[in-house]
């Protein structure tokens, strides 16, 4: 299966709120709306975030982001009023959680040091 793209899609019950969380979040607004329950952030190339207040297009769940620092994050999300949990010290990362307004759980983790062993 050739692919070309992956989004994760997270349900929200308030769709103006959600998109404001996220946008302080990512430190900018979503990329596009395909529709009026949808809103959507490029990440990367190949990977995106969608936020919908439509159940039949996503559920509750979690997203995981490696970024480079924690800390920094931690300090700039807290500007913003978002705020992130202890570091928990893993075998491969740091992480650090917070919930979103809707109860989806957000990971936010330092690259993997040693590199996750191979599947």
């Amino acid at each position: 299966m050739p692919s070309h793209k992956i989004y994760t899609f997270l349900l929200t019950s308030d769709l103006t709120a959600a998109e404001a969380w996220y946008t302080r979040l990512f430190g900018r607004g979503p990329d596009n709306r395909p529709m009026d329950t949808l809103v959507q952030w490029e990440l990367f190339d190949q990977a995106g975030v969608g936020l919908s207040a439509d159940d039949e297009i996503a559920s509750k769940g979690a997203i995981f982001l490696i970024v480079d620092d924690v800390e920094a994050e931690r300090q700039r999300l807290q500007r913003l009023g978002i705020v992130l949990g202890d570091d928990i010290e893993g075998d491969y990362s740091t992480l650090a959680q917070v919930r979103d307004p809707d109860g989806n759980l957000i990971t936010l983790a330092t690259p993997p040091s040693p590199r996750y062993p191979p599947a």
